[in-house]
């Protein structure tokens, strides 16, 4: 999945001398927590956020320091905080390094570039013009959205058993010994974990696969530290899966 298959498209937008005032005022009408700067060539050269608001003059809220904080803080540190809360142009408190994707940047690296900067929003270009935004509510659409997906014609018990193997076989968590049989979509998990947070590693990755409709889980436990084998839990613990087309068809 890449960007702008899930990005708006539709961005609300600020101009950099656009007032401090009229930027909140969008914000509030429209519903969000940060705009994009561009000039007037659609081009990205800041944004602009609830975070920016929290420091302002007008509401009593500016930096106050003991002389001595201001010693160390120094000049050019004061001026700037000056400026961003006395200042009355989105220019002057918008932040300047912006964090963006191209609209074909994977999801995988839409997600990994919020973490990392610790941002909600990220701006999506094309070249050098803004062609739409992704926000975490854009993250939770797509995952929403796997709900309406065509139930995939390869999902036969060969497949899944096939899928499930590969994607635990893969991982340092994998349980010793681990075989996976499936019958009609439902699986049958065995093998000796070393963990319970395995034990659900093991039991999310048959869940998460296409065409799966019951888990039975039948893997034994065995503590690393004292060699106590526990044997596979009650059949009663079996784990139903929601069928993904089923849940497309019960939304209006």
């Amino acid at each position: 999945m890449r960007a702008h298959q899930i990005m708006t498209r539709d961005v609300i937008t600020v101009g950099p001398r656009a007032s401090v005032v009229d930027a909140a005022t969008i914000m509030l009408r429209g519903g969000v927590s940060g705009l994009p700067v561009v000039d007037e060539q659609n081009r990205l050269v800041g944004v602009i956020s609830e975070g920016d608001f929290l420091r302002r003059s007008e509401i009593g809220t500016g930096h106050k320091r003991p002389r001595l904080l201001e010693v160390l803080a120094g000049p050019v540190r004061l001026a700037r905080d000056f400026v961003q809360e006395h200042g009355t142009e989105v220019q002057n408190v918008m932040t300047h390094e912006v964090v963006s994707v191209s609209e074909d940047a994977p999801l995988e690296e839409v997600v990994h570039r919020m973490e990392r900067n610790a941002v909600k929003r990220l701006p999506v270009m094309r070249g050098g013009s803004l062609v739409g935004i992704i926000t975490r509510t854009n993250i939770l659409r797509a995952i929403a959205g796997l709900a309406r997906e065509i139930p995939d014609p390869t999902a036969d018990d060969d497949h899944i058993r096939v899928r499930i193997a590969r994607t635990v076989n893969a991982a340092t968590w994998r349980p010793l010994g681990f075989q996976v049989s499936v019958h009609d979509g439902v699986v049958h998990l065995h093998g000796v974990v070393a963990s319970e947070e395995a034990r659900q590693a093991t039991i999310v990755a048959a869940k998460g696969t296409s065409g799966v409709k019951k888990i039975y889980d039948e893997m034994g436990y065995l503590d690393p530290y004292s060699g106590f084998f526990t044997g596979p839990p009650p059949n009663e613990a079996s784990s139903e899966v929601t069928d993904r087309a089923s849940v497309a068809k019960k939304e209006p």
